[in-house]
């Protein structure tokens, strides 16, 4: 159900907007203009303000939301505080990892704003594309007392505001939410705000200190046009975004690369076994609503519901047959979470992580660990998340007993190997879990058991649920 405050607050944001094109245009034009705002045309009213409005009162409540968020990305028609507004309601979905009010000013209070005020035109761009600087236009003589005015004689010229006064004064620890303080840092120490590697890297040193003791850094994750880029993310996580997914497989996939020089993998599927998810994947993680515009956009499935049910299904069949205890984890966490699934990260099974021509036999004792993964979530910053069932093929192997029977005994090289493999995950970044097939046995039993693991997971991670 959607929320009646956030539908009254983007109505108002839209009959804004609509008015707003409705002043800039002619009678004539009207309709046209409104149209391409993605607003229907007028069905009503004498005045240009009027038929405005009435176009924006003619969208239904489950379209203000892609409406406005449309208008945004145009930039058509919206005041800066309506754009923001549009930004933090979308922002809040993608569950940002929260940065407190004393982190924001013990962060202030850590830069060196010498290096801001060098880069001052650059800067100030930064903070017209997230902060409203135009409060309190008013000029009296030659004299702009806005906010963007200000900052120019405060900050940037006679050097009487801090870092600290600046911040205060922006909002930025007070008001900003997560998401918009954590753009604000990353565009910050970018190399399009500060075109100096040396000073990007000063930035972070000063910055990670502060965000160290809410397990968030600033990390290098590439570069564009020459200079690093640097994203916030978990301490610890994986470094860098994903790239490729290849899941839902529990074949090994039959890959070749067709570019050697730049890596280019292909993989060769004629069957359609294979699921390869290669879109970018943003700071909320790979969500279940991402998951399934990526199935409906790359099946042409219209049907939101169809999608939904296909997808699951799809993921589902790729669990091994003989892995009934894999099977109910899998879902349990649909049925459990299935009232706040869209904005939950995506329970991706059979994930390939290591691939090699040779078999692990060939290979001998330098095969890879670990090469596929029998869950992984992608949570938000970064965080790549493991799940194992564990059957008695970890910590054991058939071989003749005692009495000449093959049985299942306990096998301390079978051990070993698992130990190792949660070991290599652990130190190249990733959280690791683990549940025994007994865990899983009686479903009652499960079912709490995994209500009390993914909720205890998504408070770590400070993934909201809304059931």
């Amino acid at each position: 159900m959607v929320d009646d405050a956030v539908v009254a607050t983007l109505r108002g944001i839209v009959i804004r907007a609509a008015c707003a094109i409705a002043d800039g245009s002619s009678h004539r034009r009207l309709d046209e203009d409104l149209v391409e705002a993605g607003l229907p045309p007028s069905v009503g009213g004498e005045t240009k303000t009027q038929r405005g409005a009435s176009s924006a009162a003619a969208v239904p409540d489950e379209r203000l939301r892609e409406l406005a968020v449309g208008l945004v990305k145009r930039n058509t028609g919206l005041h800066m505080l309506d754009r923001m507004l549009v930004q933090d309601l979308v922002w809040a979905d993608e569950h940002p990892p929260p940065i407190p009010k004393r982190t924001r000013r013990d962060l202030a209070r850590a830069l060196p704003g010498w290096i801001l005020v060098n880069h001052a035109q650059r800067f100030h761009t930064l903070l017209g594309a997230l902060f409203d600087l135009s409060r309190g236009d008013l000029f009296f003589g030659l004299e702009d007392t806005s906010l963007g005015g200000q900052i120019d004689r405060h900050f940037y010229r006679n050097d009487d505001w801090t870092v600290e006064q600046l911040f205060d004064e922006l909002g930025a620890v007070d008001k900003a939410s997560d998401r918009r303080f954590a753009l604000f840092l990353e565009g910050m120490v970018s190399g399009d705000t500060v075109p100096d590697e040396a000073a990007q890297r000063q930035l972070v040193d000063a910055i990670n200190p502060p965000l160290a003791g809410i397990g968030l850094e600033l990390r290098e994750t590439g570069n564009a046009d020459g200079y690093p880029t640097f994203h916030l993310v978990a301490t610890g996580s994986r470094a860098g975004r994903p790239k490729q997914l290849i899941f839902a497989c529990a074949r090994k996939p039959d890959l070749r690369l067709i570019d050697v020089i730049d890596s280019d993998v292909e993989v060769v599927d004629p069957t359609g076994d294979v699921l390869v998810y290669d879109r970018p994947i943003g700071p909320a993680g790979l969500r279940w609503r991402d998951l399934q515009t990526w199935w409906s956009d790359t099946r042409q499935v219209q049907d939101g519901h169809q999608a939904k049910r296909e997808l699951y299904q799809r993921l589902g069949n790729s669990v091994p047959p003989h892995s009934r205890h894999q099977l109910l984890l899998f879902r349990l966490y649909h049925d459990i979470y299935g009232a706040c699934l869209q904005e939950l990260p995506a329970l991706l099974p059979e994930v390939w992580r290591h691939w090699d021509p040779k078999t692990v036999k060939a290979r001998g004792k330098d095969a890879l660990l670990q090469f596929r993964m029998d869950f992984l979530l992608l949570a938000p910053a970064g965080a790549r998340i493991v799940l194992e069932v564990d059957g008695q093929t970890h910590y054991a192997s058939e071989r003749e007993a005692a009495d000449g029977q093959r049985r299942w005994l306990p096998d301390g090289n079978e051990y070993a190997h698992t130990m190792a493999a949660s070991r290599d995950l652990t130190l190249a970044g990733y959280e690791m879990y683990r549940f025994g097939t007994n865990d899983l046995n009686d479903e009652d039993q499960a079912r709490k058991l995994v209500t009390a693991f993914f909720d205890s997971l998504f408070r770590r991670h400070r993934i909201a649920l809304a059931r």
